[in-house]
């Protein structure tokens, strides 16, 4: 095998302390002689949980000389709580060690720069290969095979267990549920995500009567169904067709109709496979692919999809049994303005306002309540500013502050309930006064809410459990706290910058370039005045910024794609592998600061 820089790979140290690993703290030390994969997440990022699923085939294939360290590494200030990450690695059914690193210590170590990264670290403590976004698994697999050759035949290579050790399972009915719906019989539906399956409960919000899958992660249909971490629902409207429910299949990536008389499920839309640039984006709904849907509402004759993998919101027509995209770009950011251009980060709750005139969506990345019009289809913020700004402000719209919110719910008099998940709050937002107030607290990563009888039934994710609350006449009075992502920003100079994506090809693989351009730049930048030049899309990985004299700091956005295939003529119809990542990198402008920007899609620096 090619020969590889040879880089001592930094301790891993994280304030948190190690989880899954019955409570032995670890140091590299004992990961030696294996193959270690270190994997820079945080719970709040949907392309890190594409990610966790991408590895899962990999951890299991080469348990004995692979082990996988996931790096908790938070954006959010509620992801920096030891017990949110206990519960995250709980809910998201983590089976190897993970590092909880409040402080961002081993990131800075590692010069990350975004959620995901994984981190290839041979079996004598060397770092080989990094990779930035999803679509690597297959990449990582091929070098895993030569570093397992290599280290064999060198004799440094250790066969064996791992010191991941399973944690105690949760107990109860309920596990990390996260949306239900009120049923006509008075009945809640919930989606009972950590268990993969549906719970029909009594009016009571506690009581069994059914539960609809068996609890084993899959994608099966029929009257004996299987789920992957459902999450939002619907109730259609009686006649609409032959189900009653539509369920977001998350994890499957994949709607599902539910028929309540007997709990039997039908697949409606999706393949059950990733949508990836360049797939199709509209068509019959059972031969396209989705991304990750989080939530779904009937909005206008269609059910809408939270599509919350792409920073898009879908629709599915249950008449025409077709599905496409209804907004967004699949950038990810808030930009406002017309359907086909608005951008949006992780789209995770729709409600939709009594009169049908509008459709509300948590925008859980943007810490962001906004609308899309029936009439216009364009897309308005009402709370929220960007990728970076959160916290706890009530008051006017324009300067309150969310936290990762994941749920909105239409109350009676018009105003929004917001689950404002990551506050642990439920909060309230008044189109009439332009108003944010805050309804209740102590609620445990609130996801979802329903109306019931005048009360509001919160689905409290953390908790396991329903909570049944009355709407208060007042609002709660909380102080008011505000944050910034905890991300250091990079010192770059006013003028000219040198932006590199680097991106090396897997061993045994080409970019293919038969077909017209395999690589994909976009850049943008918040304030957009902080790029003077250089700003929009191109298909060369590297490009000259020139970056304003007049703006000290802001974002640079950067979203880059790269497709490889299999390098061996007599291969008919080789296989091919999108590799994608987008990036958020605050910088600071000063005089002295870096001309050059590389940020690393797959290889080393």
């Amino acid at each position: 095998m090619a020969s590889r820089a040879r880089v001592r790979a930094p301790e891993l140290v994280g304030a948190g302390g190690w989880l899954n690993t019955g409570g032995r703290e670890l140091t590299l030390a004992d990961f030696r002689g294996k193959i270690t994969i270190l994997d820079f997440w945080t719970f709040c990022c949907i392309n890190c949980l594409h990610v966790l699923d991408e590895l899962r085939e990999l951890e299991e294939k080469h348990r004995d000389t692979v082990v996988i360290v996931g790096v908790h590494s938070p954006k959010f200030v509620h992801e920096a709580d030891h017990r949110a990450v206990v519960d995250a690695v709980d809910r998201y059914e983590v089976h190897h060690p993970v590092l909880d690193d409040p402080a961002l210590a081993t990131w800075k170590q590692y010069a990350v720069r975004a959620w995901p990264t994984l981190v290839v670290i041979d079996p004598e403590g060397y770092v080989v290969a990094q990779h930035a976004g999803e679509g690597h698994a297959h990449a990582i697999a091929r070098l895993v095979e030569e570093l397992e050759a290599e280290h064999a035949a060198k004799g440094t290579l250790r066969r064996g267990d791992g010191p991941y050790v399973a944690p105690e399972p949760t107990a109860g009915d309920l596990k990390f549920p996260g949306k239900a719906v009120r049923l006509p019989n008075g009945h809640f539906l919930v989606a009972d995500s950590g268990h993969h399956s549906l719970v029909e409960l009594e009016a009571d919000g506690e009581s069994v009567v059914r539960r609809i899958g068996d609890g084993t992660r899959g994608l099966v249909d029929g009257a004996a169904p299987r789920f992957s971490e459902p999450q939002g629902l619907v109730l259609l409207p009686e006649g609409t067709a032959g189900y009653d429910v539509v369920v977001a299949d998350t994890v499957n990536h994949a709607l599902r109709g539910v028929r309540l008389a007997d709990g039997s499920v039908t697949t409606l839309a999706g393949t059950g496979r990733q949508w990836w640039q360049g797939s199709p984006t509209e068509g019959p709904a059972r031969e396209v692919d989705l991304s990750s849907p989080w939530d779904v509402a009937w909005f206008d004759g269609r059910v809408w999809i939270a599509m919350a993998g792409v920073h898009q919101l879908w629709a599915y027509d249950p008449a025409a049994g077709t599905v496409g995209v209804a907004a967004g770009t699949t950038n990810e950011g808030l930009v406002d303005g017309p359907a086909a251009e608005a951008w949006f980060a992780q789209p995770s709750g729709l409600a939709v306002s009594a009169d049908g005139e509008r459709l509300w969506v948590a925008d859980s990345e943007t810490s962001a309540l906004r609308w899309v019009s029936r009439e216009t289809k364009a897309v308005h913020s009402a709370v929220g500013t960007g990728l970076f700004d959160f916290g706890h402000r009530d008051g006017a719209a324009g300067q309150a502050l969310l936290q990762h919110p994941l749920g909105v719910t239409v109350l009676p008099d018009g105003s929004v309930a917001v689950s404002d998940t990551y506050n642990h709050a439920l909060r309230r937002y008044d189109p009439a006064s332009g108003e944010v107030s805050t309804l209740a607290t102590d609620l445990r990563e609130p996801s979802g809410a329903v109306l019931a009888d005048g009360d509001i039934v919160v689905v409290e994710s953390a908790r396991h459990r329903l909570t049944r609350l009355r709407l208060p006449e007042e609002a709660v009075r909380v102080d008011a706290v505000a944050h910034r992502t905890r991300r250091a920003a990079t010192e770059v100079a006013p003028g000219a910058l040198r932006l590199d994506v680097v991106f090396r090809a897997p061993t045994g693989q080409k970019l293919d370039e038969r077909y017209g351009p395999s690589t994909r730049l976009l850049v943008s930048a918040t304030p957009p005045e902080l790029l003077v030049s250089g700003a929009g899309a191109d298909t060369a990985l590297s490009r000259e910024l020139v970056l304003s004299d007049t703006v000290t700091e802001g974002v640079l956005h950067v979203s880059a794609m790269a497709a490889s295939c299999d390098d061996d003529p007599e291969i008919e119809y080789p296989a091919c592998h999108v590799h994608q990542q987008d990036w958020g990198v605050p910088v600071k402008l000063t005089a002295d600061g870096a001309r050059r920007l590389p940020l690393v899609l797959a290889g080393l620096e």
